[in-house]
């Protein structure tokens, strides 16, 4: 097999030198000296936006920019499959009891829930994606050198939950810290809670906040904190409800009122609901109807109270006392006499 990168003669003599040119260009204006970044994903955005700035340039002294010669060949290209092309590669692990997997000699952690199931594990060239069968349940950053160690606190938490003494050294919580998603407010908050409630109850508030972070944005629940903190409320409902209002004002383009300088407010739930139900139209109710079954008299009379079954007359006349007033008209007597008695 003979390979040619460049179509030969003439027709071809001006493709590879123009295309490694270019590389070479970008290299030498972009890359030299090497960008310094944190992580791949921040190289590769740099990339993208040095990309986007490549369009304005122009090559030597050809009339259009890079970006206008490339909107004039788009419509002649093929168009892109409908289903992108894989190119990571698959593995099928076993996770461990410590909710990690392992790739390449690194460990990747998973939800605590899948301690001794086989997932599917995409390792691509810049992060990992693991699947429960066809549902994604982790994606980490992909480590780059040996033996090293990446956990998602948010994994952990039904475990720690469960057993909060573990959360104040636990290693997820460290990573945590060091990515900026355990902020200095949760550390305010976690001290003030431990403060009220212990150290126990406190952690395992805090951790019910940070289950909050499943359904709430992080900006939110952070102002959650910092509302609730102010406040002195220490609970994760305050927090959740908090967080829920911070979220609320970014969606509404009126901002809310914000209380007296030095006096923080929390709202209660229950007050919160009732203020946003609609107003009720329905009349008060009155007892006015049911004087329509008396007809003829203007009050209603309190019917007498019926006398007891051995008090009423027998049916021939005879009239007999009632053996249940008896012994107390005798007992009255006695007291009667007794009184009168020196």
């Amino acid at each position: 097999m003979k390979v040619c990168t460049a179509a030969p003669g003439l027709e071809g003599a001006h493709e590879k030198g123009g295309v490694e040119g270019q590389i070479g260009w970008f290299k030498r204006n972009h890359l030299v000296p090497v960008p310094e970044v944190g992580s791949l994903a921040e190289l590769n955005a740099m990339v993208e936006r040095w990309d986007d700035e490549d369009d304005e340039r122009r090559i030597r002294s050809r009339p259009r920019t890079i970006g206008e010669y490339f909107a004039a060949e788009r419509p002649l290209l093929q168009p892109l499959p409908d289903e992108p092309f894989e190119t990571g590669r698959l593995f099928s692990l076993r996770v461990d009891r410590y909710a990690q997997v392992s790739v390449r000699t690194n460990r990747y952690s998973v939800p605590v829930k899948l301690i001794g199931r086989t997932v599917r594990v995409m390792l691509h060239a810049s992060e990992v994606v693991v699947y429960d069968g066809r549902t994604e349940v982790a994606r980490h950053e992909r480590l780059i050198a040996k033996g090293q160690v990446r956990l998602e606190l948010d994994h952990y938490l039904e475990a720690l939950v469960r057993k909060p003494g573990a959360f104040p050294g636990a290693t997820a919580l460290e990573q945590a810290r060091s990515a900026g998603k355990f902020t200095p407010v949760h550390d305010a908050w976690w001290a003030a809670a431990c403060k009220a409630h212990g150290d126990r109850d406190g952690t395992r508030a805090l951790i019910e906040v940070l289950l909050l972070g499943r359904h709430l944005h992080h900006e939110h629940l952070v102002a959650g904190l910092a509302a609730a903190l102010r406040a002195g409320a220490l609970t994760s409902d305050a927090v959740a409800l908090e967080a829920r209002k911070a979220a609320e004002a970014d969606d509404t383009p009126v901002p809310a009122a914000e209380p007296e300088p030095g006096q923080a407010a929390v709202t209660f739930l229950t007050e919160r609901r009732l203020a946003h139900l609609p107003p009720d139209t329905r009349p008060l109710p009155s007892v006015a109807a049911y004087d329509q079954h008396r007809p003829g008299l203007p009050h209603r009379r309190t019917p007498p109270r019926p006398a007891h079954r051995h008090c009423r007359p027998p049916r021939h006349g005879k009239v007999h006392p009632c053996p249940r007033l008896r012994p107390l008209r005798q007992h009255q007597t006695r007291h009667t006499q007794r009184r009168v008695l020196p």
